[in-house]
């Protein structure tokens, strides 16, 4: 189970960080180095950034799930 939960912590720690790079910066900041300073004549969200949100929610909460479960496993294991 330990071996699991770090994997799974590696992993979803890797994907938070592409996840939030691949977010549309909203007033230049560190992903306007990677192209992202280029406007777009749309305002609003699109459905992308949507589902790009819903996702790194997500990857955040298994993130938690998988550091509070190596903390339990730490303290009773």
């Amino acid at each position: 189970m330990s071996l699991f939960l770090d994997i799974l912590l590696v992993v979803t720690s890797l994907l938070l960080v592409l996840l939030v790079l691949l977010h549309r910066a909203k007033g230049g900041g560190l992903s306007s180095l990677f192209g992202g300073g280029v406007q777009s004549s749309l305002s609003g969200s699109t459905v992308v950034e949507k589902n790009l949100t819903r996702i790194t929610i997500f990857v955040g909460i298994v993130w938690v799930i998988a550091i509070l479960g190596i903390g339990l496993e730490i303290k009773f294991g």
